[in-house]
């Protein structure tokens, strides 16, 4: 690749073991109550699928897309919101399931947008938890990994639209 190379950070391994952490942990929480899962795209659609996977009730699965990265490593600082979800949450539990939460304002944004429409509760489930370059308060409740190096990519979390298929997760190095 020409911007760098790629070092893994976290394998393919780590991964299956501690997303099967997460659906318990995840199903310990919220018992039998019904549960609204809205994914981020693009990047928390694999981390979301195996999630799902591993949980041991059935919730209503909903999407949203938010970009503020471009093409570029770093936040452009500014949230756009492309795509809604259409089941009503209102009195509803919802999990939002997020690929990486960095500076926190994408999360922020959401979080602000869906407490409007009155959810029972908001959890927020963050497959990376980047804490050190969070430039806003935002709660990751339940984090798969805590990352704190580079620009990350893979399972989900891509580099200009490229990496995503990789079944680990790696580190961009100059």
């Amino acid at each position: 690749m020409n911007d760098g190379e790629l070092r893994e950070l976290i394998s393919e391994q780590e991964i299956a073991k501690r997303v099967a952490e997460l659906g318990q942990e995840i199903s310990d929480h919220y018992g039998d109550e019904p549960v609204v899962i809205i994914g981020v795209l693009k990047g928390a659609f694999i981390f979301m699928a195996d999630l799902v996977r591993n949980l041991r009730f059935s919730p209503i699965v909903e999407f949203v897309r938010l970009s503020s990265y471009g093409d570029g490593v770093t936040s452009a600082g500014k949230v756009r919101f492309h795509l809604d979800i259409e089941t009503r949450i209102e009195d509803k539990h919802v999990l939002v399931v997020e690929d990486i939460v960095d500076t926190g304002r994408s999360m922020v944004y959401l979080r602000e947008v869906l407490l409007l429409r009155k959810p029972k509760s908001y959890k927020l489930c963050s497959f990376l938890d980047k804490h050190e370059r969070r430039e806003v308060d935002v709660r990751v409740d339940f984090a798969g990994f805590k990352v704190n190096q580079g620009f990350v990519l893979g399972y989900g979390l891509d580099h200009a639209e490229k990496f995503r298929e990789l079944k680990g997760v790696y580190v961009l190095e100059k």
